[in-house]
């Protein structure tokens, strides 16, 4: 369960937009604004983020507002900056995670 937890976040769309969404609720229409994807994409990420209850969605007639379920994600992230941070050039050098194209 938690290598799954984690695959949640490794995406950097996902990521993208959990951290959007710390600052408070957003429409579909700005989560996608904000990252520059089709709506199928942004939805099937949004989707991801909700099954794996990182985030809820709030129904106001035809439109999803996203947010952050749990104020703990915010301290997770900012843990996993600087712990990325202090490991920049081990990361950087690691071959064994492929970079995304």
């Amino acid at each position: 369960m938690v290598a799954k937890f984690f695959r949640a976040l490794g995406d950097p769309t996902r990521l993208r937009l959990l951290e959007f969404l710390l600052a408070g609720e957003h429409t579909v229409s700005e989560c996608i604004a904000h990252v520059g994807l089709s709506q199928g994409r942004v939805s099937v990420h949004l989707a991801c983020l909700a099954d794996c209850g990182y985030v809820a969605a709030r129904r106001e007639g035809r439109f999803a507002h996203y947010r952050v379920v749990d104020p703990r994600v915010a301290d997770l992230i900012v843990l996993a900056r600087s712990l990325a941070a202090d490991n920049c050039a081990a990361l950087a050098a690691c071959e064994r995670i492929a970079p995304r194209t």
